[in-house]
């Protein structure tokens, strides 16, 4: 549950109160919870920690996050460093905690900073949350030494001095530059302004495109009954049985019903598909020749 205003500073004062643990009772309670999964001793390494977990939240307020879901985020954080310390390997809990604080904060902070994904690589979590402090000092050094840096200079020098490819570099740059805009903002400020939504094209079938699309239809429908009533009853039959039903028949029914062999069923099919083949390319020809 969110906390407000109130409960964010009586939690934050509750926390600065909160013990200061030893290595000893640490490394205890520790293994009580590894080993025996006791709450209480989860419970009060979390509640040690805490202010450890406050401090660095307040960190990344100037990245716009309400301070309240950065303080919860970094608790999850600190939570799942509790969940998966391990007390054998000699090392102090907040040493380990803070990893896990950051990174939960972090990642909270990259999903809601636009409804765009900002990044998912690690390069580019990098860039996000140091681009702007090593540009603003590239900047500073260039004009100590009065060098005047282009914006594809300035970007190389940014990607050598993270260790990260230019292109990310470019990307990043692009998605800190603007915020997100809603579709339905209006373009200008007159009352006949559109939308920017209305600027998008739609991918759905247009009124013309749908109107030539039955008309081939009708047409090609047209074609294939006068291509039908050039065959003689029995070729009709044939073709209606093998092709136009929902299950076609087979050659071995149609021979039993017509008392004729697959064989002779199969010419009667094949002799009826030449035949429709050849009505159809003569409708076609007395088309283009009425088109031309």
């Amino acid at each position: 549950m969110a906390l407000d205003g109130i409960e964010q500073r009586r939690f934050s004062r509750s926390a600065m109160r909160a013990e200061l643990l030893d290595a000893e009772t640490e490394l205890r309670l520790a293994y009580a919870w590894r080993d025996e999964r006791d709450e209480a001793a989860l419970h009060r390494l979390i509640t040690a920690y805490m202010r450890l977990a406050i401090s660095m939240a307040s960190k990344f307020r100037h990245y716009g996050a309400p301070m309240n879901d950065l303080i919860q985020e970094a608790g999850l954080g600190l939570m799942k460093a509790a969940d998966k310390f391990d007390p054998d390997r000699g090392v102090r809990f907040s040493t380990y905690a803070v990893w896990w604080i950051k990174a939960s904060i972090q990642d909270y902070v990259m999903r809601n900073w636009s409804m765009v994904r900002t990044g998912s690589t690690s390069s580019q979590k990098s860039l996000f949350f140091n681009m702007r402090r090593v540009q603003a000092q590239l900047l500073r050094e260039a004009q100590g030494t009065g060098e005047e840096l282009d914006g594809h200079q300035l970007r190389q020098r940014i990607a050598q001095s993270i260790g990260v490819p230019l292109a990310d570099v470019e990307m990043m740059q692009g998605r800190l530059a603007g915020s997100d805009l809603s579709l339905n903002a209006v373009q200008s400020h007159d009352e006949d302004g559109r939308e920017w939504i209305e600027t998008i094209e739609d991918d759905a079938t247009q009124a013309a495109d749908r109107v030539e699309v039955s008309h081939d239809r009708e047409t090609l429908r047209s074609w294939l009954a006068k291509a039908m009533m050039a065959l003689s009853e029995r070729e009709r039959y044939v073709v209606t049985e093998r092709k136009l039903r929902e299950e076609a028949r087979t050659l071995e029914s149609l021979g039993d019903e017509l008392g004729l062999s697959k064989e002779r069923i199969r010419q009667i099919e094949a002799a009826a598909f030449a035949k429709m083949r050849k009505n159809l390319e003569g409708q076609s020809r007395e088309v283009q020749t009425l088109l031309a």
